[in-house]
């Protein structure tokens, strides 16, 4: 009988131990779980000391204000000449002001003074800047109308406008994507690449 009641006593006294760990344990997870919310998202789990750094946000590029010259063609005792008109543009890459410049060269003169024989509707295809080359792709009504000096005029307005970013650039003329070799009716022969010199010297207006 009394060793029935001293094992009734020792199964009390076990159950009693295990409950009393299983409150701990279940207190230390309680705690953990407590402390792990108070821990900075800032911090570097592996060195506590070390934050962080947070993605910067990108930077977004501000262009830059470029001067091109659009040329336009004014009357002299004598002859023509090729007069510039400064038009600053917005824009990161020189390609971008050249787009603007003839933009604005195949619009037409503004001023009343200045003229240009650059038949009207003719159109940029395509402009390119290749180191000190500027590839001119233009429309096939840059080639209609005129006589030679109408033709030396227009290609003197590209060429100079081509070449306003850099007066050293050779200028590359093409029409609908193919080299112009012969301009015109009256056959003026282009001998391309052409540069400010080289038009100054063989096409003079």
């Amino acid at each position: 009988m009394n060793d029935q009641q001293g094992s009734n006593r020792v199964s009390s006294g076990v159950i009693a131990a295990v409950s009393a760990a299983v409150i701990a344990v279940s207190g230390g997870v309680a705690w953990l779980a407590t402390q792990s919310n108070k821990v900075p998202v800032t911090s570097n789990p592996a060195n506590p000391n070390q934050s962080i750094q947070q993605p910067q946000q990108p930077t977004t590029t501000q262009p830059n204000e470029k001067t091109a010259q659009v040329y336009w063609l004014k009357p002299k005792e004598r002859n023509v000449a090729l007069v510039p008109q400064p038009l600053q543009v917005a824009a990161n890459q020189p390609n971008q002001a050249l787009e603007r410049a003839f933009k604005a060269l195949l619009e037409g003169p503004s001023d009343s003074t200045d003229s240009t024989t650059i038949p009207k509707g003719t159109k940029l295809l395509g402009l390119k800047v290749e180191g000190d080359e500027v590839h001119v792709n233009l429309s096939d009504s840059f080639t209609s109308g005129g006589g030679s000096t109408s033709m030396v005029g227009r290609v003197g307005q590209v060429v100079y406008t081509a070449s306003s970013l850099d007066p050293k650039a050779k200028v590359y003329i093409d029409v609908n994507g193919k080299r112009l070799d012969v301009l015109g009716g009256e056959g003026v022969e282009l001998q391309q690449p052409l540069t400010r010199e080289s038009f100054d010297k063989n096409y003079p207006l």
